[in-house]
């Protein structure tokens, strides 16, 4: 039995109140892909503690999710694998399950007569639409916990934030209450009984035939939280020093190389943050500018998600972005693009073919590439809904960080002006920011860059 719970009960929400069955804590496990600071996990084990009763994890692999390649689905089952071991060290079982995240849940939820369902949380609409039809169809108590963001998105700000600089001294008013250290989790007491028989353990050789990955994985991040930590050391001793300056040089290769474990919850932002923060003989102009990142820019883009459904859509661009790109609508563009000719890096630009040639092979491209690969995709498309739509496709599809508010966020940011602000006006973009291949060549030597990802004209 455990006296107090763990967790900051403002991290938690109950999103439906149900008669509590007398099975186990069912800890739905989706977004927070991990066993170590797991705010949600931590939660789960308490509630199932607190009444005597056993802990069952279960993750939900469906046949399609957005955009989301076979590569993305490889990422996460190695991951599970890794996590259905570790969890076993701790007398908790794992179970995955298929096909419609609601129905399974649901029917898992009440066939072992659960206790409760709790959940980690996650603002894009398609999971915010799968938890309220999945909690219409239990009968017990749901509960979401916010496990990526060290500060919960509902408690950091009750509204969504025009901009960075809005939102930036929430944030540090509330980051000394929630930046804190993780407890660990238990060794369970209980088990379920007889759980193979309604549930057969993960078969892993079937569940890899079920997402066949043709590519070559050489290039490919390793995934797995014991991956995630080697990673985030290598970073602190490599490349957090001299970050600020070297950062957004794409051909330095001075980025964290973390956002594909923070995207699948492999590894904690909150642990990013803390290894950083105590990360000896590093200038504090690199600290805070990593720290920036992670905490202001990324947990902002949640924040975008969360209060805004439109974050997909030329809707959800701020009324000035709107009314600029609606007066620049009928500009004459001088390339237009089909979709086949973006996927495939066929435009007249080798810059951006090799940006896109990268993102393809590699399922990364590095942040202030990004941004110029977004806005070439607005000046080369025949309407903002066409690029928002092409740019948002290329990120599910190919990134391992992609289907992803911060990807969501950035895509907006680069064609709508989100969290932006009114520039020069010219034609196409109106008043948006405007990037293009000179700029990159002031920051980087662009042509090395061109011939390590062989972006030919064409």
């Amino acid at each position: 039995m455990v006296e107090r719970f763990r967790v900051d009960q403002r991290r938690v929400k109950r999103v439906r109140k149900g008669h509590r069955g007398e099975g186990p804590v069912l800890y739905w496990m989706n977004r927070d892909q991990r066993v170590e600071d797991n705010w949600a996990l931590l939660q789960s084990q308490d509630l199932a503690l607190s009444v005597g009763r056993p802990l069952l994890v279960v993750f939900c692999l469906p046949d399609r999710y957005l955009s989301a390649s076979a590569r993305n689905f490889w990422f996460t089952i190695v991951g599970l694998e890794e996590i259905v071991a570790q969890l076993a060290r701790l007398n908790i079982d794992m179970r995955i399950l298929y096909g419609s995240s609601v129905k399974a849940i649901a029917n898992c939820a009440n066939s072992l007569d659960a206790y409760a369902v709790v959940t980690d949380f996650n603002p894009l609409k398609i999971r915010k639409r799968w938890l309220f039809e999945m909690g219409t169809q239990v009968r017990v108590p749901v509960y979401e916990v916010d496990a990526h963001n060290i500060i919960p998105c509902w408690y950091a700000s009750d509204k969504q934030e025009y901009a960075a600089y809005t939102f930036r001294p929430k944030v540090a008013r509330l980051l000394p209450i929630f930046l804190n250290d993780f407890p660990e989790v238990k060794k369970h007491p209980y088990r379920v009984e007889n759980l193979d028989k309604a549930l057969a353990p993960p078969d892993w050789p079937e569940l890899y035939a079920r997402y066949p990955d043709t590519d070559s994985r050489e290039s490919y991040p390793r995934p797995g939280s014991v991956q995630a930590k080697e990673a985030l050391k290598e970073f602190i001793a490599k490349r957090l020093n001299g970050y600020d300056r070297k950062r957004n040089d794409p051909l330095a290769e001075w980025t964290s190389r973390l956002s594909p474990y923070l995207h699948f919850g492999q590894v904690s932002p909150q642990r990013v943050a803390l290894a950083v923060q105590a990360a000896a003989g590093i200038p504090d102009e690199d600290k805070d500018a990593f720290l920036e990142e992670l905490i202001v820019r990324r947990e902002l883009s949640d924040n975008f998600c969360y209060y805004c459904d439109d974050y997909d859509s030329v809707d959800g661009f701020p009324a000035w972005a709107i009314r600029t790109l609606d007066e620049h609508r009928h500009d004459q563009r001088k390339y237009v693009y089909t979709e086949e000719e973006f996927i495939f890096g066929k435009t007249h630009e080798p810059l951006w073919n090799s940006c896109q040639n990268a993102l393809r092979e590699t399922g990364r491209l590095h942040g202030y590439l990004r941004m110029y690969w977004a806005k070439k995709i607005l000046e080369w498309s025949a309407i903002p809904e066409e690029a928002l739509r092409i740019g948002n496709l290329l990120n599910d599809t190919f990134a391992f960080d992609g289907r992803d508010p911060n990807g969501y966020t950035g895509v907006s940011w680069a064609i709508g002006g989100v969290h932006d602000r009114a520039w020069k006006e010219r034609p196409v973009f109106g008043k948006i920011r405007y990037m293009n291949e000179a700029g990159c060549r002031r920051k980087f030597a662009v042509d090395d860059y061109i011939a390590k990802y062989g972006g030919e004209e064409q």
